[in-house]
């Protein structure tokens, strides 16, 4: 009997701090605050060394926790935005806290379904 692979589920803080060098790693997306462009359940795939411009989809360490927002330049410093205006913005002062750029996402079970954010 042929044994099937096992592929380990782990909190997102786990895989982030597990790949911490130059590979990529997925994670599920979670709630709707970057709905309507990331729904949940979807797999978005984070290059930690990818570039972090204006306009980015990136995931970043903000106050012990783990977010996924928009990166956005305002004036003379940096935000987190969320896509769904029901969720607030955070106001960051460099890009120290980005630790990796969305390069693409996919919905499980549909492989037509994948959007790259980088050439």
């Amino acid at each position: 009997m042929t044994s099937k692979p096992v592929i380990p589920i782990v909190p997102a803080a786990t895989a982030a701090d597990a790949c911490e060098g130059a590979e990529a790693f997925a994670l599920m997306v979670l709630g709707d605050s970057m709905a309507p462009e990331f729904r949940e359940g979807e797999i978005i795939i984070i290059e930690p060394a990818g570039l972090a411009t204006d306009g980015a989809y990136v995931l970043a360490w903000l106050g012990d926790e783990w977010i996924f927002r928009q990166l956005a330049r305002a004036g003379d410093r940096w935000e987190l935005r969320p896509l769904n205006p029901a969720y607030p913005a955070a106001v960051i002062g460099d890009l120290g806290c980005v630790r990796g750029v969305v390069i693409q996402k996919s919905r499980p079970g549909r492989r037509k379904e994948t959007k790259r954010y980088v050439d």
